[in-house]
């Protein structure tokens, strides 16, 4: 019978504690604090994430009938209602912030070699877009969005390899999408891929000028130049790849240079997409791949919102929600490479639905999902469809 840790506290092994208290330690978030610590915090936080629950009194409530189990989840103060919120109100969200940067940086290495397929294993590929969170505006007066309304936004960039969060910046609802592309520091040779709501020429010649690639979708009522035009298989759902120069004036002093211009219809909706891109090598089918393969952030936004707190808060101020979102992104990332490391088959969604009903058992996780793989092989298709296989 195995007698060592409870799933919660192996989960937690994954945790690097000397890199939290680091960031800790760099914004004194335990400054004249006895009981209850940033790390029992970030435990309770994390608690709060795998679990699903749904409000302080809910945790408060589940932790204190599991009060004998505490110290064993690595938790060495008593919670309370009072306690976690105070927390929530005064410590930094910059200390979770930094340290969930770190936890991404280490599961980019882990995910460095996923495969991407034959023509994309060598490419660094990238997506950006943004998700509104949606807020009352008289619990949440400091993010208002618009008259009636408040919001926050997720700006985020994904590394498809690994599906991984690369970059995150959280902002009042009524920043737009575009001003994102400010905040990026830009990696040559890879490619970013983003939906019609970036296009900005000005922001997409720095693009170039860092010598990376963009693959954006084209908006109406932009005119372009042909230059020249290449043949292409209209079987794959390419109807024209050309060589073009911006036909707006303006437009045209923002980006002087070529661009790619790429006519896909979808063979399966018959959806006609216009792609422009500043890539003149690859194939024009790889370039609608690529564009293709930019759904996988639409996915991540509609998974994190369905499966991780960030929905309901735990508190109203700016550094509560904050602080929530940032945790809720480390405790995805700590699961990701929990995966990673314990060479584990089964989905991110898999994984977290087992450990929110496990949490307090002395199971061994791979041992714990192995039975459940058993108990549900019955030969049946499941419609469910996954992101993270």
């Amino acid at each position: 019978m195995y007698t060592g840790k409870i799933v919660f506290a192996q989960v937690m092994e994954y945790l690097p504690l000397r890199r939290l208290r680091t960031c800790v330690d760099r914004y004194q978030g335990d400054f004249k604090v006895k009981t209850f610590t940033c790390q029992d915090h970030f435990r309770v936080m994390a608690f709060a994430q795998l679990s699903q629950r749904e409000s302080l009194r809910d945790v408060e409530i589940c932790l204190r009938a599991m009060a004998s189990k505490l110290y064993h989840m690595g938790i060495r103060s008593s919670v309370s209602r009072n306690n976690l919120s105070h927390a929530n109100e005064v410590r930094d969200w910059r200390i979770y912030a930094d340290f969930a940067q770190l936890l991404i940086a280490h599961a980019r290495r882990l995910y460095a070699d996923e495969h991407l397929g034959a023509e994309l294993d060598e490419l660094t590929l990238y997506a950006l877009d943004a998700s509104t969170i949606d807020l009352c505006l008289s619990v949440f007066p400091w993010a208002r969005f618009r008259r009636t309304k408040a919001a926050v936004k997720l700006h985020t960039l994904l590394d498809l390899r690994g599906n991984i969060p690369t970059f995150i910046h959280i902002s009042e609802g009524k920043l737009h999408d575009v001003n994102a592309l400010d905040l990026l520091l830009l990696e040559a040779g890879a490619f970013y891929v983003m939906d019609r709501g970036y296009l900005d020429f000005e922001r997409l010649y720095r693009i170039n000028r860092a010598l990376a690639f963009f693959v954006i979708r084209s908006k109406r009522g932009i005119r372009f130049r042909r230059q020249r035009s290449r043949p292409v298989d209209k079987s794959t759902g390419l109807r024209c790849d050309q060589t073009v120069l911006i036909g707006n004036r303006q437009s045209a002093l923002n980006y002087p240079g070529p661009l790619r211009r790429i006519v896909f219809v979808d063979p399966v909706t018959d959806k006609r997409l216009t792609l422009i891109t500043n890539n003149f090598d690859l194939s024009a089918l790889t370039i609608a791949q690529l564009y293709k393969a930019r759904w996988q952030v639409e996915l991540f936004f509609k998974w994190i919102k369905q499966h991780l707190r960030i929905k309901a808060f735990y508190g109203t101020s700016e550094n509560a929600v904050k602080t929530q979102i940032w945790i809720a992104v480390s405790t995805y990332v700590l699961v990701a490479i929990l995966k990673r490391q314990s060479h584990l088959p089964h989905s991110l969604y898999t994984i977290l639905q087992v450990l929110s009903v496990s949490l307090f058992e002395k199971t061994p996780i791979p041992q714990l999902l192995a039975e459940w793989g058993r108990e549900n092989d019955d030969g049946r298709i499941c419609k469910q469809l996954s992101l993270f296989d």
